[in-house]
């Protein structure tokens, strides 16, 4: 059977994590309504992380596992968007995800093409530190100067129509923190419809990488792909 759903979660290094997350998310899931699998794309991680996704995957029929060797969170979402078979393919980060985003992206499925949750639009609760969300202003501006795109977020939660996935995920090339970002620039070039939904935005637990570590890959991958869409013109 064809599910409506695929949720696919890149996880790394989550081994404490992962038990109580996922038990949430299925929880959030499930009280959609909806048909659903989850993709737990695990990326080379240290720790017993895949040892445990797999457990997790033998006690819920919903969940499978798909491993990579290397830690990179953008291939782990390529993977799992290129293996999923839903109508839609979700994207959820373990400890960003919610089941009422879904329910509300599902009601714009006659409509929509995409469907993001945006800290930005009308609506939205950005509860993050001033420094995030400094970033993620400073992000879109250069998103608005660079590419004249008109979507507020391209970043966290994000529903994309099975036929998007199909057309768009082949030509990709960004991995790592850029793999949604050039997913939905690509889809917006392209005349796909998209939607924004206001987003609350609490973070869960402490960040585990530095905010500011990432701005000159971020800089330069923004510059990346920039080059790439003007070259495909």
């Amino acid at each position: 059977m064809t599910h409506t759903v695929s949720v696919v979660v890149p996880i790394h290094n989550e081994a404490g994590y992962l038990p109580g997350a996922v038990a949430r998310l299925l929880d959030e899931v499930r009280a959609t309504g909806v048909s659903f699998e989850v993709i737990l794309a695990e990326n080379g991680s240290t720790d017993d992380t895949a040892r445990i996704a797999h457990d997790l995957a033998e006690g819920h029929h919903e969940v499978r596992v798909l491993e990579l060797p290397r830690p990179d969170y953008g291939a782990a979402m390529r993977a799992g968007f290129r293996s999923a078979i839903g109508t839609w393919v979700v994207n959820f980060d373990i400890d960003y995800f919610s089941g009422r985003f879904l329910a509300d992206a599902l009601e714009l499925g006659d409509v929509a093409d995409l469907v993001l949750a945006s800290k930005r639009v009308a609506g939205a609760d950005d509860r993050r530190s001033l420094l995030r969300r400094a970033g993620t202003l400073v992000f879109n501006f250069l998103l608005r100067v660079l590419f004249h795109s008109r979507v507020s977020d391209t970043h966290g939660m994000k529903m994309v129509r099975r036929e998007v996935v199909d057309a768009v995920v082949p030509l990709v090339g960004s991995t790592q923190d850029l793999f949604d970002t050039e997913l939905v620039l690509r889809a917006e070039r392209a005349g796909y419809r998209i939607k924004e939904i206001p987003a609350v935005v609490e973070e869960q637990r402490d960040a585990r990488s530095s905010f500011l570590s990432r701005v000159p890959r971020t800089v330069v991958g923004l510059l990346r792909i920039r080059w790439h869409l003007w070259k495909s013109r």
